[in-house]
């Protein structure tokens, strides 16, 4: 990567496109996990019913329902972290080859710039499958403490421990399923920062999009009313 070429062909629209992406990425997981008093978002809706799960699973005999339900959630981990190591390891051998990369520059005109531009176009892309990877990784896990922390809920319903132990698994399955929401938003807006490829309002563009996406199916999406309408 040649720094020198890369800062002359990084320009002000450049620099506000990332920043558009960025900076969208930052609000839309900030107001998803803590949105407004009355707007409520899927996830912070979901965190309730998680917990009432925890106190239906006290007194549910058999418990195979709960585990199969679990089981469900850490496969859906695995399959997006298997998914972003692919995706991961494609995005670094390409950035990683510059005879690649000089012909994709030359075969498609709606790629501009310098060789060491595209490459920094697509470690953003890279950078937000990392945090992806990581965050379900770690969602993985937490889903497996869950279930630690469910079997050892004592079989008898009066037991001092029962309600307790339900509470902490409760509270650290909403923790697994806010790092599994962060891997999907950072996956969303990997996909938007794909459109860098097509310059800075191609950018533009795709942050919107992706912003408005991830805005929608928080706060303006049919699931969304489902879950209030029930709730009240």
């Amino acid at each position: 990567m040649d720094p020198a070429s890369l800062v002359r062909d990084v320009t002000t629209a450049d620099w506000l496109a990332l920043s558009l992406l960025i900076g969208g990425w930052l609000l839309i997981g900030h107001f998803t996990e803590k949105p407004p008093v009355g707007r409520p978002s899927v996830s912070w809706l979901m965190q309730g019913y998680r917990r009432d799960w925890m106190v239906q699973f006290v007194t549910r005999n058999p418990r195979i329902f709960d585990a199969t339900v679990l089981d469900s959630l850490r496969q859906g981990t695995s399959f997006f972290a298997s998914a972003c190591m692919i995706a991961i390891g494609g995005g670094v051998a390409f950035i990683g080859n510059p005879d690649q990369l000089h012909g994709l520059v030359g075969e498609l005109p709606t790629i501009g710039g310098s060789a060491a531009l595209v490459q920094t176009k697509f470690m953003v892309v890279v950078l937000f499958l990392t945090n992806a990877m990581l965050k379900f990784v770690w969602s993985h896990r937490l889903f497996g403490y869950c279930a630690i922390l469910m079997a050892a809920v004592p079989n008898d319903e009066s037991d001092p421990q029962a309600a307790l132990r339900a509470r902490q698994a409760g509270e650290i399955n909403i923790h697994a399923a806010k790092n599994f929401n962060k891997g999907l938003r950072s996956i969303y807006f990997a996909l938007g920062a794909l459109g860098w490829l097509l310059g800075p309002y191609g950018l533009i563009a795709t942050a919107t999009a992706t912003i408005f996406v991830s805005w929608r199916r928080e706060f303006a999406s049919h699931s969304r009313k489902v879950l209030l309408n029930l709730s009240k």
